[in-house]
């Protein structure tokens, strides 16, 4: 399958469950193996990862749901506890100041480097878990929740977090996208 056919069959589902069609240690191999083969400028490695599974998972989305305090649906959070695990994503700022240090004309780059890099991780595991038969979606409740995930994962101040990605077995597809006139996005000149 090439990356064409592979990003094409990549959704957002919402409808998730706890039956997962490969093992938990497949798919931590796969999260671990993305991890390391994305790029990032000047190979500064900031991206970091957390694998919440099974009651870790649930107790996470728990948790959010506390952070705020009732402002968000019930429902919407335990459609995402539903599911196996989730994958949090982050940036470790050490690092990134650290470049910035190192490579002083270049300070200002590396926190939109760092974001770049962490996007393309998400995509790539993001899409590695739809092939593997699981689906997926993209959830962004920091910073309300930083401080209660620092604290539950015993992570340094330095890791910011980006997103979170709950994933699972499949319980319904979404519609089919309708197509899109590609070119109002895409200019070629020659």
């Amino acid at each position: 399958m090439g990356i064409s056919d592979s990003l094409s069959k990549r959704r957002t589902i919402y409808q998730i469950n706890k039956q997962l069609p490969v093992s938990e240690g497949e798919i931590l191999a796969q999260v671990r193996k993305i991890t390391e083969l994305v790029p990032d400028a000047f190979n500064m490695k900031s991206a970091r990862v957390v694998v919440a599974l099974g009651d870790k998972s649930t107790a996470l989305w728990d948790a959010i749901y506390d952070a705020f305090e009732g402002k968000v649906a019930r429902e919407k959070i335990d459609g995402f506890a539903a599911g196996a695990g989730t994958i949090l994503y982050f940036i470790d700022t050490a690092v990134v100041k650290g470049m910035q240090e190192q490579f002083a004309f270049y300070a200002s780059n590396f926190p939109i480097w760092a974001n770049q890099a962490n996007g393309m991780l998400q995509i790539s595991v993001w899409t590695a878990l739809s092939e593997m038969g699981m689906g997926a979606n993209l959830q962004h409740y920091n910073p309300v929740i930083d401080e209660a995930v620092r604290t539950m994962f015993g992570l340094p101040e330095s890791w910011q977090l980006v997103a979170q990605m709950p994933f699972g077995g499949v319980v319904a597809r979404p519609e089919e996208k309708p197509a899109e006139d590609i070119d109002a996005r895409v200019k070629v000149f020659a």
